[in-house]
């Protein structure tokens, strides 16, 4: 009979850019000021990509970093899943460009679009995994770039978000612990309350979207918080229940980071104190998919979590989605300031296009392993098609 398989969390890491933009500093560009957005928001600060950082970069500085906190080499990783709503392209997908830079050469990697939820909802996708059999280790990121779709005229959005990453390293296990308990929910009847209105299949981009400025994020907040704070209640409650626990039995919440407010609200929903909840979005702002995991690593490198301990991470996000995961945690805390050290930015790259304007010839690594034996003897000489030919008489003529 097989054992059954368990999914625990052994590594995590995050990355955060060196800029900082303060409430101060949007005074200067946007009609609010310091006094107003930390009293309704908790923010103080947010973090802004360098130009030459994108949600790759930031993403693979943050996997390299729980892959090293682990004690594994990039090439013990089985699929990567990176969770965000600002990919580098629409295609490829970003955890294959992830997947390069940290040097792996053996994972399946793909992304999760599920917005602010959208670690959780890879967590459980690595959970799946997992228990299932079809991978023994899985890095989960979450990696932002929401300044580049911000409309620094409208104070309502531009004073939330920022920019950086998080991962963690999912591992299995016959020892129980680990993930307990999962729920997620989707209500799309707020589907359009947190939207980025172009840029997709239905509204592609034109001089048009552009001049409408609709490719910048767009939110109606006051019941957008309103059904956040319901919902991530509900949702964490059934997340411990399905684990055989009470909100009593929590260490500690890690809720996304979206606004004091709302985090205060779920901690009285739950009769919990609020030195139970982890808060470090007055130094970071909403990073959307990055929240939960730079807040989950953070938190662990603090020493506010201990082996033993029982870890809620929730979170809700556009189309109204909400997920929160229950953990018993496992993992040699100590161990995250091996992973920090280990990996220095500067020395993670994202590889670039040849050409812009068209697309790269084949590389000579891609050459040679097309050009190797496989097990299947596959004809390669007729796939190709010709050039079409020219008509013998233009149209029209």
């Amino acid at each position: 009979m097989t054992a059954p398989r368990y999914a625990h969390v052994t590594g995590w890491g995050r990355y955060a850019p060196a800029q900082v933009l303060t409430n101060a500093d949007l005074e200067r560009i946007v009609d609010t000021n310091d006094e107003w957005i930390r009293t309704r928001t908790g923010i103080r600060e947010r973090r802004v990509a360098a130009a030459h950082e994108t949600t790759a970069s930031m993403g693979a500085v943050a996997a390299l970093r729980a892959i090293r906190t682990a004690g594994l080499e990039p090439d013990d990783i089985d699929l990567i899943l990176l969770a965000t709503l600002t990919p580098d392209y629409w295609m490829p997908s970003t955890a294959a460009l992830v997947k390069e830079a940290i040097g792996n050469t053996r994972a399946s990697a793909f992304d999760v679009m599920a917005a602010c939820s959208g670690f959780v909802y890879a967590f459980a996708t690595a959970q799946a995994y997992i228990t299932s059999g079809l991978a023994k280790h899985v890095v989960v990121i979450g990696a932002e770039l929401l300044t580049r779709f911000l409309d620094y005229t409208d104070r309502s959005t531009s004073i939330l978000f920022g920019d950086g990453a998080g991962a963690v390293v999912v591992s299995a296990s016959e020892d129980p612990g680990g993930s307990l308990g999962i729920e997620m929910t989707t209500d799309p009847q707020g589907a359009y309350m947190i939207w980025l209105p172009a840029g997709g299949s239905k509204a592609p981009p034109s001089a048009g979207t552009i001049g409408r400025g609709e490719h910048f994020v767009r939110m109606e907040g006051n019941a957008t918080y309103r059904f956040a704070t319901k919902t991530m209640a509900t949702t964490a409650l059934e997340s411990i229940r399905r684990s055989g626990l009470q909100p009593s039995d929590i260490d500690l919440f890690i809720p996304h980071q979206a606004n004091i407010r709302i985090i205060e609200a779920v901690a009285k929903g739950l009769s919990l104190p609020m030195d139970r909840m982890y808060i470090n979005l007055d130094k970071y702002g909403n990073t959307s998919a990055a929240s939960v995991p730079i807040a989950l690593a953070e938190a662990v490198n603090e020493g506010r979590v201990q082996v033993g301990d029982h870890v809620t991470i929730v979170a809700f996000g556009a189309g109204f989605t909400s997920g929160a995961v229950t953990l018993q945690w496992t993992a040699d805390p100590s161990r995250g300031a091996i992973g920090e050290s280990a990996v220095n930015p500067s020395d993670v790259h994202v590889r670039l296009p040849v050409d812009w304007d068209s697309v790269d010839p084949i590389p000579p690594a891609l050459a040679e392993l097309m050009n190797r034996p496989g097990p299947v003897d596959v004809p390669l000489d007729d796939v190709v098609p010709g050039e079409p030919e020219h008509a013998r008489q233009p149209v029209g003529s």
